[in-house]
């Protein structure tokens, strides 16, 4: 059964750092792309970033570009998101999520999501 397990949030404070983690079973990471979603308190869901399994390319929202990174381990079969300078508006459920052998930050080709992870930044 695919699964997908997301950790590594919590509370930081403006400017600072948090890494993600979304552990994967039931699939290979070189057969789908994993993504990054989140989801604010009265928003619609977003993508944030995600890596594409074929080649390892990764994309990014242009609210997120150069603060945060995403990579794999594909030996741990984890992907990680790690995220840097932080601002009260990134607070949201993040979500992790694989789309078999497409790479885009739209959520509907994602078949398989995680529970979601917490991330507050706050003072």
């Amino acid at each position: 059964q695919e699964r997908l397990v997301e950790s590594g949030g919590g509370l930081v404070q403006p400017g600072g750092s948090l890494r993600l983690s979304c552990v994967v079973s039931g699939f290979h990471l070189d057969d789908y792309t994993i993504g990054w979603f989140r989801q604010a308190p009265g928003k619609e869901r977003e993508g944030v970033a995600c890596i594409k399994n074929t080649d390892g390319s990764t994309y990014y929202a242009d609210s997120v570009k150069g603060r945060f990174t995403i990579s794999k381990d594909n030996a741990k079969n984890t992907v990680y998101l790690q995220m840097n300078s932080l601002k009260p508006e990134d607070t949201a459920v993040y979500y992790c999520a694989a789309a078999f052998f497409i790479a885009t930050l739209a959520q509907a080709p994602y078949d398989y999501w995680g529970q979601g992870a917490q991330v507050t930044v706050s003072s």
